[in-house]
């Protein structure tokens, strides 16, 4: 529906619409964390219904901000950093602010800079950096001090807020599943080195299975693929004292459930297998897949609305932690008797 006469629509018009104030659309639109969520809710509605567009020069001249945020990622179509990207734009965009994104090959000090540079030159209000790598670390503690900025997926030792899954409870959740399965030990197949997401998995496994006083098995490294949980699968389907697998991701968990079907080890009744992030596909998977569930949309719900605390010149959080959720399907079962 368009303000009447099929002129574009105004603030005045969405404030009318809403039944509230200029001034409270105004603060929606540029400030929404100092607005009760009903009323934002009522004026994103109006918003929606009027196809209503924010006038990006008069809001800059208004606020002194551009109504723009910076996002620096890795470039990468894994399904971690792309949802969680995703939903930062999503965040943004609802809240009226545009979204400028720089892929980098790589995050090293070097391109960090240069993507922050790019970003600058486009007078974004923030920057937030989606970090996963331990490769991350020095870029961030060498961020221009006035750009406000957070970080997501990034390590504990970095001096900006940070937004992330707890990667270590998920991992202890689904080896806690498999012990109390009866099985004597999980082995792992875990992502690359240089992933904090990856090591965080392997602390959270780890821990769980010193504490009980169990075998820790020697790590398996992958590379995310499913080419990889292949390769991996087809030394665990050799090894007949394997009942239990926790793979870092689920695409490595399809490989390996391949691998394992072909060295005549059946799942779940020979071999137990569960992974991680709870992609799409893993309900379809056969067995379906026994996993973790991340969520996502809350990292980049997160993420944004430290930024927009940061940029509101207040002293915001240094760490959100999103809890993990454990999905149980049916590559998982008791241990072969």
């Amino acid at each position: 529906m368009k303000a009447k006469g099929d002129r574009p629509a105004v603030l005045m018009d969405v404030a009318v619409r809403a039944g509230v104030s200029a001034m409270t659309v105004s603060r929606v639109l540029n400030a929404p964390d100092r607005v009760r969520a009903e009323t934002r809710a009522r004026v994103m509605a109006a918003v929606r219904e009027l196809d209503y567009r924010p006038n990006q020069a008069a809001r800059q001249l208004v606020t002194g901000r551009s109504g723009v945020l910076g996002v620096v990622s890795i470039d990468t179509t894994l399904y971690g950093p792309a949802s969680t990207l995703y939903y930062i734009e999503q965040a943004a965009r609802r809240a009226g602010f545009n979204v400028s994104i720089a892929s980098l090959p790589s995050l090293s000090r070097r391109s960090m800079e240069e993507g922050i540079q790019r970003l600058r030159a486009q007078a974004v209000d923030g920057v937030i950096i989606v970090a996963p790598h331990e490769s991350a670390a020095d870029g961030l503690r060498h961020l221009p001090p006035e750009m406000p900025v957070v970080a997501v997926d990034a390590g504990d030792d970095i001096p900006v807020p940070v937004a992330k899954v707890d990667q270590q409870a998920g991992a202890r959740r689904v080896t806690r599943h498999l012990l109390s399965l009866g099985h004597e030990t999980v082995w792992h197949v875990a992502g690359p080195a240089d992933w904090l997401d990856a090591n965080g998995r392997i602390e959270g496994w780890r821990g769980v299975l010193e504490a009980a006083g169990r075998e820790v098995p020697e790590v398996l490294r992958g590379d995310w693929s499913a080419r990889s949980g292949y390769r991996l699968g087809r030394q665990l389907g050799d090894n007949p004292d394997v009942t239990a697998v926790f793979v870092a991701n689920d695409q490595m968990a399809l490989g390996v459930l391949r691998a394992l079907r072909e060295a005549g080890r059946r799942v779940p009744e020979d071999v137990s297998v569960a992974g991680f992030d709870d992609i799409p596909e893993s309900a379809y998977f056969w067995p379906p897949l026994t996993t973790v569930r991340q969520d996502f949309g809350e990292v980049g719900r997160h993420a944004f609305h430290l930024l927009l605390d940061f940029m509101a010149g207040h002293e915001p959080e240094p760490r959100r932690l999103v809890e993990p959720e454990l999905v149980v399907r049916e590559s998982t079962g008791a241990r072969p008797s």
